[in-house]
């Protein structure tokens, strides 16, 4: 007797999941956290709202897994000392502009505490540990990645969120010559005793 052939096709439920994932992203996209509602992003996904019920149990765990963002840092190891702060601020000026998620995510964690602690962890785990390659001792190395999150958050914040037009205007590579400097600093340099 032979086994049964294990069908390629994806199942239901993983193909409702996805089509609730990419709803409820492009409605915390536009609309915020606090003003989209689950029936919203449910009309937009072409399903019943007791369906995103089922599979998220709330809109914050709903927007918890729609968050989930890698910001896919580039290995900094190779990269010329330098360099690295023109490497970060190209790398995060292409993954805000190219993904409406983290726009989201950062629009809602400046009035939802739970928004505010996912963008923490993300920004925490994944910014901490790429500064760690430089081999810094641990408390200067959280100091260091806060720091670059400060300047990249309050860049996307003022050019993605409140649109501010001097930084909406710039284009990309002025941005790395204004910002590139600081998170240089930040990554290398030493603070005064």
């Amino acid at each position: 007797m032979t086994a049964p052939a294990h069908s390629t096709q994806p199942r239901r439920s993983d193909v409702t999941r996805a089509a609730i994932l990419q709803a409820a992203r492009e409605r915390f996209a536009a609309d915020g956290y606090e003003r989209a509602t689950i029936r919203a992003i449910a009309a937009d996904a072409r399903i019943d709202p007791s369906m995103v019920m089922r599979y998220y149990g709330s809109k914050e765990g709903l927007f918890g897994a729609a968050a989930e963002f890698d910001l896919r840092l580039p290995d900094l190891t190779d990269v010329p000392p330098g360099r690295l702060g023109e490497v970060l601020v190209r790398h995060f000026l292409a993954r805000w502009e190219g993904d409406d998620t983290l726009v989201a995510l950062l629009r809602a964690a400046s009035t939802n505490p739970g928004a505010a602690e996912r963008m923490r962890g993300i920004f925490a785990d994944q910014l901490t540990s790429t500064v760690a390659t430089f081999g810094t001792e641990e408390t200067m190395t959280a100091r260091r990645a806060g720091l670059v999150a400060s300047q990249i958050l309050g860049l996307a914040f003022t050019r993605y969120i409140v649109r501010l037009p001097p930084m909406v205007e710039m284009d990309p590579e002025e941005l790395v010559f204004w910002v590139a400097p600081t998170l240089q600093r930040y990554l290398t340099g030493q603070p005064e005793s």
